[in-house]
């Protein structure tokens, strides 16, 4: 069968587990499985990175590749078995920003094919069951269109109140057991099930020793952003939606894009109530809220604030606070008309740490051939475009290209003891111009 065919098929079978899960929306499925055969297996390979680390086995993607079919059946076969040993994700640690470092998992190359499978089986489930308000890690859904959803909820509501969420170590934190009663809710294929028991319990490899812990989703995985999607589908869309708004007296939105959300409420007594009673809800399910970064802000429109008397901290006096949101800082502003509207620009963690990666690559490669840091410095800049390019956010944009020319600058000036002039660098810069910023507008 060809890849074309083989494809089709396997978007037929979607299509049926897809249909199932919205046809008993509150039935648990137990029958899943029989849907992982052969031809799964080779989609999920298809879907799967070839060009990410090693993991502890050592097995490149390529390796795996020049025996694909017999290593694909003899997967099939572990898997339904019950015989598959899920090997333990390798974890390394990338800096972060401020001299923090933040761990990131390698699973082995096979194991991140049968993740890939899995994952395929619980999307077409719950798909059918997310909500609106859920951006992050879903099909066909984005980061802009979280922002552009905000964009359009804060306009409606004037801004009003806004509860800035932030987990503490969401994904390192998941309780494995309040993860089974979640997920047993929906899902009960013992074969799936096991497998998902397997991957929690496979543990980290970290300088040579083995670690195990009974919270936190698999590191590294494609399995681990669904699963901690479902997880707080319950813990918090569900609640919100089902629990929350009814009992409110104002209009309210919530969005979120993984462990990242925003709640937007039109009263403030509404927000103030939802603060009181969310470290309660998260405890519930073993999870902690940063007490400094989870915080309630005053947005409403400038023209509509009105301070009390004695309340400064809650109404400063140089108008709203802002809040920031997948990397943006959202804020009101004047449009040309004289208006007043909703603007984003580049939250200034973001904007440093950016810089600080040119800087640093610009250091390090500064004796490379002047064409080739052109063309990765571009390409650098253009996916600094592609996400922070939103209307309103021109200004800080053009700093960010100017920040990266000064450190390219600097890079360049240490090749030779008697460095480089900045009129020269001008110079420079017309044979090797770097790509200007571009905007994009909202959907």
């Amino acid at each position: 069968m060809n890849e074309t065919s083989g494809s089709n098929a396997i978007s037929t079978k979607l299509e049926r587990i897809a249909k199932l899960a919205k046809s008993a929306p509150s039935m648990p499925l137990t029958t899943l499985a029989h849907h992982i055969d052969i031809e799964w297996l080779r989609e999920a390979y298809r879907r799967t990175r070839k060009d990410g680390a090693r993991g502890i086995d050592g097995q490149s993607a390529e390796q795996y590749t020049a025996a694909l079919e017999d290593n694909l059946r003899a997967l099939l076969e572990r898997a339904k078995s019950g015989m598959y040993r899920a090997p333990a994700v390798r974890r390394v640690h990338i800096p972060k920003g401020r001299g923090e470092t933040r761990p990131l998992g390698i699973p082995t190359f096979e194991d991140k094919v049968l993740q890939r499978a899995v994952v395929m089986v619980l999307e077409a489930v719950y798909e059918q069951d997310f909500l609106e308000c859920s951006y992050g890690f879903r099909p066909n859904r984005s980061a802009h269109q979280a922002l552009d959803a905000l964009h359009e909820a804060a306009t409606w509501i004037a801004g009003g109140w806004v509860i800035e969420l932030d987990i503490r170590k969401y994904f390192e934190s998941i309780d494995h057991e309040r993860l089974r009663e979640v997920l047993h809710q929906r899902v009960r294929d013992g074969v799936i099930v096991r497998l998902i028991g397997k991957w929690l319990k496979a543990g980290v490899m970290e300088d040579g020793a083995f670690r195990y812990s009974k919270t936190g989703t698999p590191q590294g995985g494609v399995i681990s952003p669904v699963l901690a999607n479902i997880f707080l589908h319950t813990v918090l869309d569900v609640w919100f939606e089902q629990e929350v708004k009814p009992r409110l007296r104002g209009r309210a939105k919530l969005i979120r894009y993984a462990d990242d959300a925003v709640m937007l409420f039109e009263l403030e007594d509404d927000a103030r109530r939802v603060m009181d009673v969310l470290p309660k809800r998260f405890e519930r399910y073993g999870l902690t809220l940063h007490p400094d970064k989870t915080r309630l802000v005053p947005f409403k429109r400038p023209d509509r604030m009105r301070p009390r008397r004695g309340d400064e901290e809650n109404n400063p006096p140089n108008g709203p606070l802002s809040f920031d949101f997948l990397g943006f800082t959202i804020h009101w502003g004047k449009s040309l008309a004289g208006k007043w509207v909703v603007r984003e620009r580049t939250a200034k963690d973001r904007f440093r740490r950016g810089v600080q990666r040119i800087a640093e690559w610009a250091r390090l490669h500064r004796h490379v051939p002047l064409d080739v840091q052109q063309k990765a410095l571009g390409a650098k800049l253009r996916g600094h475009y592609g996400y922070f390019g939103r209307v309103g956010n021109r200004g800080r944009l053009w700093l960010f290209l100017n920040a990266a020319v000064r450190a390219w600058w600097r890079g360049l000036r240490r090749r030779s003891q008697r460095g480089l002039s900045w009129t020269n660098m001008y110079r420079l810069l017309q044979r090797y111009p770097l790509p200007k910023p571009l905007l994009k507008r909202p959907a």
